[in-house]
């Protein structure tokens, strides 16, 4: 969780907000197709964990001023919220499973599809609730104890 929030600093300092939205994108993907166990760590959260999850806000604060930035700038859509950065790395995680270079082509897909100016409206986000619980079953369905029963 250390080098996800400073893959969010590192975001921050950049002085083109949609390149440093960008590159904290690929970055944060590429760390998630190297270590598997990354890709799990940032798509579910553990509530038990105060000291991971207490990073885990902090890199979330770190990534809504990214999209803020992003926004003023012009470059990302209105509409962008940051449970769309959470369902990108839900969406890459299942295809660096599936496939561990089809990532990048997913990626670029998405990035292109948050630039302005927005080729039409977006369906609701997922209420922040929703997606929480949804990462907690994540974390669940993922722990030893589950994966005995389901042998």
């Amino acid at each position: 969780m250390d080098a996800y929030v400073d893959a969010v600093a590192a975001a921050l300092a950049d002085s083109d907000s949609w390149h440093g939205f960008t590159g904290y994108l690929h970055t944060v993907c590429a760390m998630q197709a190297a270590d598997r166990g990354f890709a799990d760590v940032l798509t579910m959260t553990l509530p038990t964990a105060k000291a991971l999850e207490g990073r885990r806000s902090q890199a979330y604060d770190g990534v809504v001023s990214l999209i803020d930035r992003a926004k003023a700038a012009g470059h990302l859509r209105d509409d962008f919220t940051p449970q769309d950065v959470a369902l990108l790395l839900m969406a890459t995680a299942g295809v660096i499973t599936a496939t561990a270079d089809a990532w990048r082509r997913v990626l670029a897909l998405m990035i292109q599809s948050f630039q302005t100016p927005a080729r039409g409206p977006l369906p609701a986000p997922p209420a922040h609730a929703a997606l929480y619980r949804a990462m907690i079953n994540l974390g669940r369905a993922d722990s030893p104890s589950r994966a005995s029963t389901r042998s």
